[in-house]
């Protein structure tokens, strides 16, 4: 089974890697795959390049067994569309091989308002990292898509190489990426809230220093 886990990494911190591997290990992933966008649908347009952003993934998961660095959302002209991802991930693996995408409750929350949400069943399963036991409603058309769709082991999105939905327990750490922004452009230090070799090469770069978001 394959992992994907995209979004703006704008930069890359521990509360994506953390999580990241847990569900690598608890799944037995064959590998996840880190996919910077180039143009976010749903967010504001990171306050750093698309290629300085996956140089800096690169950086984070250098020494991860497991962890693959994916530019292919760079090289894609227009808004970086997940369910166009998932069908050149489908090109690259085949019918067969279980792909799954990873996404935290907000995005999960988010789904409805995707580019054609609907047909991301029909190219990969969905892992829904949460905290332990936390499990809110969900507005009706995204209970309505999971219901049918729920799993509740690991071993059930190998039978398929799509279409379930699994809730998967992780430690969620509340860091965000926007703090890190401010802190950075307020000369104060971001340490131990992401990799230092990622800090590093930012402060090489002088990344961040006019953020206000």
């Amino acid at each position: 089974m394959i992992g994907i886990l995209g979004g703006t990494f704008d930069p890359i911190h521990y509360g994506h890697l953390r999580p990241a591997l847990e569900v690598l290990d608890a799944l037995d992933l064959a590998e996840v795959r880190f996919i910077p966008c180039r143009i976010p649908a749903h967010r504001a347009t990171p306050l750093i390049t698309a290629e300085q952003r996956l140089a800096l993934v690169r950086l984070a998961i250098v020494d991860q067994v497991g962890f693959v660095a994916d530019a292919r959302e760079l090289r894609r002209e227009g808004p970086s569309y997940m369910v166009d991802t998932l069908a050149s991930l489908r090109a690259d693996y085949g019918d067969d091989t279980p792909l799954c995408l990873i996404l935290g409750s907000d995005a999960f929350r988010e789904l409805p308002a995707w580019h054609r949400w609907r047909d991301l069943g029909h190219l990969a399963h969905i892992v829904v990292m949460q905290r332990p036991g936390d499990l809110p409603p969900f507005p009706p058309a995204l209970e309505e898509f999971m219901t049918p769709r729920r799993v509740y082991a690991a071993s059930a999105l190998r039978r398929e190489p799509a279409g379930g939905i699994l809730f998967q327990p992780v430690t969620q750490l509340h860091i965000s990426a926007t703090r890190i922004r401010i802190l950075l452009a307020h000369g104060q230090s971001p340490r131990y809230l992401l990799p230092e070799a990622v800090l590093a090469s930012i402060r090489d770069q002088a990344l961040y220093l006019g953020a206000t978001r």
